[in-house]
């Protein structure tokens, strides 16, 4: 029988630790608010050389997490995204020192201007305040997460997937080892200490405490949080992104691109899943790229006119035209030209990343224009939606809403605006 005492003490456990960093993280929000940049910035970089310093650790605290994550049978790409290396211990000191390079968006004041009153009416940037951050598997958000929300000055309540805890608790320390030398509060972040999924239960329900929710991870992580939440939330869903081969694209370009936008990484959220190629330049350009993919064992579902050009396809169905692989698997559609596959993105895609290969430069400004995604590119491939790569120094996700914050989510989508007015003694008459 179940022991319903000690469910409900374990439950009350959980609140009464959750309550408590929700506020320290309130308490330590006021603080960080009022931070001044060069304070901000040696916190930043004493994180970036404790990371360096302690590689050796984390890598082992890493290798004992995705030990565990292969014992207990964690998906291929789970596994990828859990994986650290010497090169992603180096990338994430390096996100740290870019984002402490990056001018201070704290106080910027914008848009004065005097209206015929005498007031001066413009708008200052301001902190969110805190933000809670819920992910799976990326040990490395753990740093890009924290380095955001402290240049911002944000406080964070940071919850990774229980199969990264030793990887996480790995980079906490040496995250609250850079705040304690700068003399900012440790507890402006903080990094969940237990496993027990109902944390995340209480995390997305502190409305006194927490400001935003950030969530990081498989759909099915996602929609939960966004349907359980109280707070507002900053997501995407999915990564259903397309890349669109014109027919006067250039041939080499548009294989290089396609080829790289699939096979870079299989796992992650910016990697095209969809092909689409004009008609008029299908059976020129799918037969070299469709054996680089099958060279790569990369599974290929295409439409009847994709198949007809190559044999080793399998059929696409609807739903192969809606899905997120994340594994090595791409959906190949001929298209008519264009519109069909503007037609096509707009009423498949999830409004993540979409590029177009044309040296016609009126056909890229309509694409530009027309697709409705959070990332629109010519010539490009679809792995660069990043806030790193976009000179964000990290990103604390991508969003995928309209509202508030668009595409990578970088230092300005972690703040808002506030109406600020300067007068000299003037009343409303």
């Amino acid at each position: 029988m179940r022991n319903h005492s000690n469910e409900r003490r374990m439950m009350d456990d959980i609140k009464k630790y959750m309550q408590q960093v929700g506020q320290q993280a309130r308490a330590a929000s006021r603080l960080m608010a009022q931070a001044d940049t060069n304070a901000k910035n040696r916190a930043l970089e004493n994180i970036a050389t404790a990371i360096l310093l302690n590689s050796i650790k984390l890598l082992a605290e890493n290798a004992r997490d995705v030990a565990a994550a292969k014992t207990n049978g964690l998906d291929a790409a789970s596994i990828d995204r859990l994986t650290l290396t010497e090169k992603t211990v180096k990338g994430m000191a390096e996100g740290l020192r870019q984002i402490a390079a990056l001018p201070d968006p704290i106080g910027e004041i914008s848009d004065m201007k005097y209206r015929p009153s005498g007031i001066q009416v413009g708008k200052m940037r301001v902190p969110l305040g805190v933000i809670g951050i819920i992910y799976e598997s990326r040990p490395n958000v753990t740093a890009d997460a924290a380095g955001l929300c402290l240049k911002s000055g944000n406080a964070a309540i940071l919850r990774g997937g229980s199969e990264a805890i030793h990887s996480n608790q790995a980079i906490a320390a040496c995250v609250y080892q850079g705040l304690r030398e700068a003399g900012l509060p440790e507890t402006a972040v903080q990094v969940v200490s237990t496993t027990d999924r109902a944390a995340v239960g209480e995390l997305i329900t502190m409305k006194d405490y927490v400001d935003v929710i950030v969530p990081r991870g498989g759909k099915s992580l996602i929609a939960r949080i966004s349907e359980e939440a109280r707070i507002p939330v900053i997501k995407h869903l999915d990564g259903v992104c397309h890349v669109y081969i014109d027919d006067e694209a250039d041939l080499d370009k548009a294989i290089r691109i396609a080829d790289n936008a699939k096979t870079h990484r299989y796992g992650v959220c910016n990697a095209m899943e969809t092909l689409l190629v004009a008609q008029g330049i299908a059976a020129k350009v799918l037969p070299p790229l469709c054996k680089i993919y099958l060279d790569k064992n990369v599974e290929l579902r295409g439409d009847a006119a994709a198949r007809a050009i190559v044999a080793q396809m399998k059929a696409a169905t609807e739903e192969d035209w809606r899905t997120e692989y994340l594994a090595p698997i791409l959906a190949v559609r001929v298209v008519a030209g264009l519109d069909g596959a503007i037609e096509h993105i707009n009423t498949y895609g999830s409004q993540h990343t979409d590029s177009i290969v044309t040296e016609n430069y009126t056909r890229a400004m309509r694409f530009l224009r027309e697709v409705d995604s959070s990332s629109v590119m010519v010539n490009a491939s679809t792995r660069f939606a990043d806030g790193f790569e976009y000179g964000l120094g990290a990103e604390i996700g991508i969003s995928t809403d309209k509202i508030h914050a668009r595409g990578p989510v970088g230092l300005e989508g972690l703040t808002s605006q506030k109406f600020i007015v300067l007068g000299n003694g003037q009343v409303r008459s």
